[in-house]
């Protein structure tokens, strides 16, 4: 089996039993959030494997049924074997979808921010409708969601927004949208009416154990602000929102939406985490490229996706080719094609 070709349960199998020390450790409880993300994942592995031996065994079950049927003549077994294959054709397709989520941080939260690219006012609204996007899709899915921070735009939409996206595959399920996101519309904001392109950048990475990355303070430029925000008696009326610098890189991060400094404040050095961590495992990728003599696009600089609006209704991933002609759907939150289309794209172009 070649990684990401095929399901691997040899390797499930090795990574379970490590779950369930981890699980029987006598302080797992201490940190409840870890504590919560070790028993799901071993209760997901142990009913993806038990899943695959019981797969196995109906596959060989039909089979023989479908032999009886063949030597008998019998129309009734021949029925009762096709409707147990059909249902085992339906079992199997979830079941592979399993083996799209391969990658080392798929199983992670995901850190997802979006950022208005070039395009002015009409790319912080353009940044604005694709946070909307995620959000609606989000709310339809198991997986939860936080709002770290919201960066209002000058006129209208945003300039940035950050959110951690928690669940089973999270990372994995939104690796894909890291990209530049390009629209093209009739501009409400031209009074000519005119069609423009505008640009947004997504850019998602997992998050990270803290006690994984060791952060020298004294590189830290940390500066408290007032939330900003549509209003309502949840807005902060003290400077309790957190922007973290840190100078050597100069990586930027931000939370606004815990209730105090402090928290604000160790929810920002999470993010900081993470985002340290990609970029130090971007640069020993780079390295490898170097040495290779490959030259790659940088990071989540490179298009993805185009959407469509004027002269004809197009949504068109640019990796996958995946084509969706209801715009209106993919931005009310319509993703699943785009997010799967990826996931067979990163499988069938994954280096043995």
């Amino acid at each position: 089996m070649t990684q990401g070709g095929s399901f691997d349960v040899a390797g499930k199998q090795t990574e379970l039993e490590e779950l369930r020390e981890l699980a029987s450790a006598p302080d797992l409880w201490n940190d409840q959030d870890r504590a919560k993300e070790i028993t799901q994942k071993l209760a997901r592995f142990e009913g993806v494997i038990e899943n695959v031996a019981s797969l196995g065994s109906r596959i060989d079950d039909a089979e023989v049924l479908l032999e009886m049927a063949d030597e008998e003549n019998d129309a009734e077994t021949a029925a009762e074997a096709s409707e147990e294959i059909a249902a085992l054709h339906s079992e199997m397709t979830l079941l592979e979808r399993e083996s799209l989520f391969f990658g080392e941080y798929d199983d992670r939260p995901a850190i997802l921010s979006v950022h208005a690219g070039a395009g002015g006012v009409d790319a912080q609204d353009w940044a604005e409708i694709l946070l909307r996007m995620y959000v609606r899709y989000l709310e339809r899915t198991s997986f939860k969601v936080e709002i770290d921070e919201i960066q209002p735009g000058d006129e209208a939409g945003i300039k940035s927004a950050t959110l951690t996206i928690k669940g089973e595959h999270a990372y994995g399920s939104f690796e894909g949208e890291r990209g530049v996101h390009r629209l093209v519309r009739i501009s409400p904001f031209d009074s000519a009416a005119r069609r423009h392109t505008s640009f947004a950048g997504v850019d998602v990475i997992p998050e990270v154990d803290t006690t994984d990355i060791e952060i020298n303070q004294d590189d830290l430029r940390i500066d408290t602000y007032r939330s900003q925000g549509a209003g309502g008696q949840h807005v902060n009326t003290s400077d309790s929102a957190v922007r973290i610098t840190h100078l050597p890189t100069g990586a930027v991060v931000a939370c606004q939406n815990e209730r105090s400094q402090l928290q604000n404040k160790n929810r920002a050095m999470q993010l900081l985490a993470a985002r340290l961590a990609e970029i130090s495992r971007q640069n020993r990728i780079n390295e490898i490229d170097s040495i290779r003599g490959e030259q790659t696009e940088a990071g989540w600089g490179r298009q993805i996706r185009s959407y469509v609006m004027q002269p004809y209704q197009m949504v068109k991933d640019l990796r996958s080719d995946m084509e969706v002609g209801n715009i209106t759907g993919v931005l009310d939150g319509d993703i699943d094609a785009f997010i799967d289309s990826y996931l067979h794209w990163r499988r069938a172009n994954q280096e043995d």
